[in-house]
């Protein structure tokens, strides 16, 4: 019983610190929202259309406006649309030259530039889109053309009738689909932001609580609840379990949250709730860690959730650990971020269960029960000074 009236008055103090609890309620929901939201994306390359007044150009630009992969936009200039690009606001710029209509009615050929940036990854993968869009425009064009040169007709009188074979005729489409795939990455949106930064946020604050622990021992209220019968045993796992409520109180949170109003699907039942436990686990240890190690209520507030960030971007919670170099991703699996991260991957984005997580689980362990000792043997050594 005296294990738990010590954690409850700890959990109390902290819950009269407004300021912790707009860090530990409200600010995960934002980033949440605002990560989320810029990872989602646009859901298609990003073209920039520049394309004078004219039928067919017209006719093209409603079409990659139509196409699935795309998302367009129209610019007067291609100056315009080349500063877009550089400024990475669009993936790929579509130059339509002027006098479509009067070259491809004379039966003229027709070249459509598609610039992109040589960093551009997703402008190189638009092109297959656009030049797919392109090539059915252009076949019952070339039919016209090719009828009208044969048989000296009009090509204004041949073009419906091309448009109305081409789509009568069968048409051979090509499926992909991958095999075996794994995915290495946390899914795009919400999916990506909430198990990321339930990693991120639950290690900062747990970090900056180490200053109320501090507190505690500055204000000597270890040495009277010792005078009492209580054990220092009892006063150890007493804050443990308080820094373990804190953290699992927020992972908490942010799942439900992250559910609720973002719509993300936590996986696996078993698998994702024995991740949280063991990395609220994690967090408990560091936050006692640091309420031990640092001297005052001040490093801890500032310096804690400094090694926290710094901890949290090595360890992929900002950014995917495979888009980095494999260096910085070995160097990344020194923190215990990366290795939550990949769990949640697992479960994530390969529909993992508890057995595909257990080598980061294990080495998760490995880091709550070393970050719990060291802290328990600091604390209790300072309740004997």
């Amino acid at each position: 019983m005296n294990v738990v009236t010590i954690a409850m008055v700890s959990l109390r103090r902290l819950a009269r610190d407004r300021i912790a609890l707009f860090f530990i309620v409200l600010l995960p929901v934002v980033v949440i929202l605002v990560i989320g939201a810029v990872a989602r994306g646009q859901g298609g390359f990003r073209i920039g259309v520049v394309a004078d007044e004219g039928r067919f150009a017209g006719e093209l630009t409603r079409g990659l406006a139509g196409a699935g992969s795309l998302v367009t936009s129209r610019f007067d200039s291609q100056a315009e649309a080349t500063d877009a690009l550089r400024r990475n606001e669009i993936d790929a710029v579509l130059r339509i030259p002027p006098g479509l209509d009067d070259t491809l009615a004379a039966g003229g050929s027709v070249e459509l530039p598609l610039l992109t940036t040589a960093a551009s990854g997703s402008g190189q993968g638009a092109w297959p889109a656009v030049a797919a869009v392109v090539a059915d425009h252009a076949a019952a064009v070339q039919a016209a053309s090719f009828a009208a040169r044969e048989t000296g007709g009009s090509f204004e009188r041949l073009l419906p009738l091309a448009r109305s074979l081409d789509a009568a005729v069968p048409q051979i489409t090509v499926r992909a689909e991958t095999v075996g795939s794994t995915g290495e990455i946390l899914p795009p949106g919400f999916s990506y932001s909430a198990p990321t930064m339930l990693v991120f946020f639950v290690f900062i604050n747990a970090l900056a609580g180490g200053a109320a622990l501090i507190q505690t021992r500055r204000l000597g209220i270890h040495a009277r609840v010792l005078a009492g019968p209580v054990r220092p045993r009892d006063v150890v796992l007493g804050e443990t379990l308080c820094y373990l409520a804190l953290t699992l109180l927020q992972s908490g949170l942010i799942i439900v949250v992250g559910a609720l109003l973002f719509g993300v699907s936590w996986g696996d039942p078993v698998a994702a709730a024995t991740l949280t436990v063991t990395w609220a686990l994690v967090g408990a240890g560091a936050g006692m860690l640091s309420g031990t190690v640092f001297r005052t209520p001040e490093q801890a507030s500032a310096i804690g959730p400094a090694i926290g960030i710094g901890a949290g971007m090595l360890g992929g919670c900002t950014w995917p650990l495979e888009i980095v170099p494999p260096v910085v991703r070995t160097v990344g699996h020194a923190t215990p971020h990366a290795w939550a991260v990949d769990a949640w991957t697992a479960i994530l984005s390969r529909g993992g269960g508890l057995g595909d997580i257990l080598g980061p689980l294990a080495v998760l362990g490995g880091f709550a029960i070393l970050f719990l000792g060291v802290a328990s043997l600091r604390l209790r050594r300072s309740l004997f000074a």
